[in-house]
């Protein structure tokens, strides 16, 4: 997998996400699935979206005690996505549960990456709400190793991070970053942010975007801008 921008659909519905897919007439973008849509329409929009062609990146953050997850991923494997995610805070065993969890009987497996700190966490708040007072980038570093450890192939951090986490873990080790507003845009809940165009200069392998693209005038204009400035090249 190269690097790619990675388009946040969280829609409420069905009918939200198709609106929006169907302005993209020549493009199959990567999408990712969160929360908000996968509780709304179901395991069923997830096939739908993959029928039509588009890679997926599951993102339900699981974090549970290891057998859980480990079922629970077995289910998620079944949809044939390209990435799906869990808590790097849910410990070593955990994400080698989900790991074997994931492994079909023909021994392929969707890439599995783990969460570090959200975006929308900085350090007084990482002190304040989860009583951790190391410095934030010594822990993104730690859950990124853990999870390394564990045999995952990657992580989800900030681009402010994704650098120290190739020179930590290998360049092969994949670093999917959101936080990624264009300039001038406004940052909304996220702390840690940066545009397309530094994503890439800090090493980021994957950037997801939402509201840039999904709120934009032109959505299919600004998956474009947003590609061109993330690869540094015409798209």
């Amino acid at each position: 997998m190269g690097k790619d921008v990675i388009i946040a659909c969280d829609f409420a519905s069905e009918a939200e996400v198709f609106r929006f897919l169907d302005l993209f007439t020549e493009e199959k973008p990567f999408v990712k699935i969160g929360m908000e849509l996968y509780y709304a329409a179901g395991p069923q929009i997830v096939r739908e979206i993959r029928a039509r062609g588009h890679k997926i990146f599951l993102d339900l953050k699981l974090h549970d005690i290891p057998n859980t997850v480990k079922k629970a991923m077995a289910v998620l494997s079944e949809l044939d996505v390209d990435l799906c995610d869990l808590h790097a805070a849910g410990t070593v065993p955990m994400m080698q549960a989900a790991l074997e969890g994931l492994r079909r009987p023909d021994g392929s497996r969707p890439m599995l990456i783990a969460v570090t700190q959200l975006t929308s966490t900085d350090q007084k708040t990482m002190e304040e709400d989860l009583l951790i007072e190391r410095p934030i980038d010594e822990v993104v570093m730690h859950y990124a190793a853990r999870a390394k450890a564990a045999g995952l192939d990657g992580v989800v951090c900030s681009p402010l991070e994704a650098g120290k986490v190739h020179a930590a873990c290998g360049a092969d080790f994949l670093t999917i970053t959101p936080g990624i507003r264009f300039a001038g845009g406004a940052a909304g809940d996220q702390k840690r942010v940066t545009t397309p165009a530094m994503a890439r200069e800090l090493g980021s392998d994957y950037i997801v975007v939402g509201r840039s693209i999904t709120a934009a005038a032109d959505p299919v204009a600004a998956y474009r801008r947003c590609l061109s400035e993330f690869l540094g090249k015409e798209a």
